[in-house]
């Protein structure tokens, strides 16, 4: 019969398919034959798009309130404790590097090594012929950080997040994300079609009550956070999250992004500061631009996930593979993070530092326990970014956060600490931020406003 592909369907089923197929659609609106349509013009230029109008307006404002634009400034070479911009030596606070491994000799040429081999692409998704040696062997570097079964490797750090949660759950589930989250996992939750709630900045008590409510009426249940909050530079509760997890049947995911390398003795990250065993937390999330001195994401868990994500997750499967030269960087980061401590040990003092020496000034860091990530917390909008103009002036460099990247009321100026960092550099920066507040405000007592 010339029907019988569709196997398991009746003959009137079939007919009933075939009838719906060729039916005419109803119409739907108006169509352009009706008469008097025509296009509106201004639906059709990048102009008119609302939020290019409303970025320019907020630009304009700030360039008449003497705000300097610090963004997308071009850096000469290396970015370390210093850099150099428009010719001139800055001190630098807008760096990731937190180990001082980026541009380290032993990774220049091990890096140099692999273009020679493998040149400088993947060239296509690793699930076809992308594959390289050097993928493997970063994931399993990993995975052993993690004391998981196995890990992959994305190309980017935030589409790690979006494309892992937004595959793995869907309509019928329930993800509680803390407050504060990375707009990755946000998005990621959204895009996956779960109920999506919003617990209280590290409140395990809230997340509790929130549970008890909601946890019966959702099939599977993900708890994410941030180990470090990269925001803010505090400590999740980890086992807080821990007990919860497993008296509510849920995953628990934690992004590492902020936490490899800075957090534990060894670098290790947040269940080693924590002295948790890693294994315990379902889905590590980290990225390779920090740390790693790379660049992607990765993820590390058990090996039916990983299985899982490799040959179904959006963001790996239908990407390009990671550059076999950027997974040789940030493996050779990881071998150089165990070897050498101490660059941790060095990270974490001068983080410590600044937030000590930070108060003594009469400096707000808010929530900062002291690795890595110091937010100078300025309130409002506009004297986060004056203080940042001074400080520019004063060639320090450090980016104001502001509304709508924190909630309006929230803004900071937030400090990147590294192992390139001395004591010395954190000591002037302080004190240049101290009297640049002081400017700042005294100004705006003179009727400069706010």
């Amino acid at each position: 019969m010339a029907n019988d592909f569709l196997f398991g369907l009746s003959e009137a089923e079939q007919a009933a398919l075939f009838a719906g197929v060729s039916a005419p659609r109803a119409k739907a609106g108006r169509t352009a034959e009706d008469a008097g349509w025509r296009p509106d013009t201004k639906l059709t230029s990048f102009a008119e798009f609302p939020a290019l109008k409303q970025l320019r307006m907020e630009m304009a404002v700030a360039e008449s309130a003497g705000i300097l634009n610090p963004y997308f400034q071009c850096h000469a070479g290396l970015a370390k404790a210093t850099t150099v911009i428009g010719g001139e030596e800055f001190l630098n606070f807008s760096t990731y590097d937190y180990l001082d491994l980026n541009g380290h000799p032993e990774i220049t040429a091990a890096v140099s090594e692999a273009a020679r081999r493998y040149g400088t692409s993947a060239s296509a998704s690793r699930v076809v012929s992308g594959e390289r040696p050097p993928h493997r062997a970063l994931e399993l570097a990993l995975a052993a950080n993690y004391s998981s079964e196995d890990a992959v490797a994305f190309v980017s750090g935030h589409a790690t997040n979006v494309s892992v949660i937004g595959k793995l759950f869907g309509p019928e589930d329930i993800i509680f994300h803390d407050a504060l989250a990375h707009n990755s996992i946000v998005v990621g939750a959204q895009l996956s079609g779960a109920k999506r709630i919003s617990y209280p900045h590290n409140d395990c008590k809230a997340l509790e009550d929130l549970l008890r409510r909601h946890r019966p009426n959702a099939k599977r249940c993900l708890i994410v956070t941030e180990g470090v909050f990269s925001m803010d530079g505090n400590v999740v509760d980890l086992p807080g999250l821990l007990a919860l997890k497993k008296a509510w049947g849920a995953f628990l995911m934690v992004d590492e992004a902020h936490a490899l390398g800075v957090l534990g003795a060894t670098g290790r990250g947040t269940a080693e500061h924590l002295g948790v065993n890693p294994a315990e937390v379902d889905i590590w999330m980290g990225t390779l631009s920090k740390t790693c001195c790379g660049c992607g994401g990765y993820i590390a868990s058990k090996a039916e996930l990983v299985e899982l994500i490799k040959f179904t997750s959006p963001g790996f499967v239908y990407s390009v593979g990671m550059s076999p030269v950027l997974a040789v960087a940030s493996f050779k980061a990881l071998e150089i993070m165990n070897r050498e401590p101490e660059r941790v040990a060095k990270l974490q003092a001068v983080s410590h530092e600044f937030v000590r020496y930070a108060k003594e000034k009469g400096l707000d860091t808010g929530l900062a326990e002291g690795y890595a990530v110091v937010p100078v917390m300025l309130g409002s909008s506009i004297v986060a970014g004056r203080v940042a103009a001074k400080l520019h002036q004063a060639h320090v460099n450090v980016m104001p956060i502001i509304y709508p990247v924190v909630e309006e009321g929230a803004a900071r100026l937030r400090f990147f600490l590294s192992a390139a960092h001395s004591f010395e550099h954190v000591h002037r920066a302080v004190d240049l931020t101290a009297e640049a507040v002081a400017v700042v405000a005294e100004e705006s007592k003179d009727g400069g406003g706010l």
